[in-house]
């Protein structure tokens, strides 16, 4: 496994991040794990290298918390591992259970805390954009974390590249904390952040650490063009049903399988070594609910894609709306 700055940062995170939303007791979500169930993933992504974990408070109404605070500490000691987590969506019924208001991010971080059994992360990200919240409540807010020590440094998921320089802005106007990551959704699929976002970040010296890397598992075969369904989770995701859908999409899956079978290796990892070899992406977030799924992880780190083999790859890509901002 090889290790990498985390941006501009001196904290040194592996080059593939565990999602660990796919873990945690009594989920709604039929395709999660239990702790007992996840463990030996965790362990095996431990040995393989894998040196950060990435949870948000919303994941299973906090049972992803709870779960990561009790398996991390099992195989690796507290300054080992960089610990990642998320505020903004809605953790109870009330009007200021949910969003980026002061109120909300000093409740939310030691809610987290307390779930993770830790003193403090080592990233804590805004989940989206809080159109309800002036910039600059959000961002003293997030720096009164850091300067309180609950956690090391902050990041941001799925934002417009105009929200994202006016955080940073804002930071820099205030010297307050600035965002060392983006969290944003980016896979062969899906693309369109090469438009703004990925040029920002390079720029800036943010760490890119995409969601669905895999596209919610449609680029490991999950779901076919004719609408079939081959595991839980693919049959179990609306969200994931929202944000694919072009015929287009599935031509770049039909396109990554060519490539795969020339090689004889599964397509995820050909989709995941296309994503690590993009510039400016630090560590895709993978979810793992299968020893295989993990394998194919740290065999794509290690995997080198020929120059015409990324070039067929994007060959097939149609420009797409703005997907997962919400």
């Amino acid at each position: 496994m090889k290790y990498v700055n985390l941006g501009a940062t001196g904290v040194r995170v592996s080059r593939v991040c565990l999602g660990m939303m796919s873990y945690g007791n009594d989920s709604e979500r039929p395709w999660v794990l239990d702790e007992d169930a996840a463990e030996p993933i965790v362990k095996a992504a431990v040995e393989g290298g894998i040196t950060f974990f990435d949870t948000a408070d919303v994941y299973s109404g906090g049972a992803s918390e709870v779960a990561t605070g009790r398996l991390l500490p099992k195989f690796l000691d507290r300054e080992q591992y960089v610990l990642a987590t998320k505020v903004y969506s809605p953790m109870g019924q009330g009007e200021n259970d949910r969003g980026l208001s002061r109120k909300h991010v000093m409740a939310g971080i030691d809610a987290s805390l307390r779930r993770l059994g830790t003193d403090y992360v080592d990233l804590y990200q805004i989940h989206r954009f809080d159109y309800r919240t002036p910039i600059e409540e959000t961002m003293a807010a997030l720096h009164d974390v850091v300067r309180a020590g609950k956690a090391r440094y902050i990041g941001a998921s799925s934002l417009f590249a105009w929200q994202f320089a006016k955080a940073q802005y804002t930071a820099d106007e205030h010297g307050w904390t600035r965002f060392v990551s983006m969290q944003n959704h980016y896979n062969l699929v899906y693309r369109e952040e090469e438009r703004e976002m990925i040029p920002q970040c390079i720029d800036q010296g943010v760490g890119v650490i995409p969601w669905s890397p895999l596209a919610r598992g449609l680029l490991a075969g999950n779901r076919t063009r004719s609408g079939e369904r081959h595991t839980v989770r693919a049959g179990s995701d609306p969200f994931g049903d929202s944000l694919y859908t072009l015929a287009a999409d599935f031509d770049v899956v039909d396109r990554c399988a060519e490539v795969a079978a020339e090689r004889d290796i599964p397509s995820a990892q050909v989709a995941l070594a296309w994503l690590l070899q993009r510039p400016g992406v630090t560590a895709p977030i993978v979810g793992a609910t299968k020893q295989g799924h993990l394998e194919d992880a740290l065999a794509a780190e290690k995997l080198v894609l020929t120059e015409d083999e990324v070039r067929r790859l994007e060959e097939p890509y149609v420009p797409h709306p703005v997907l997962g901002h919400i």
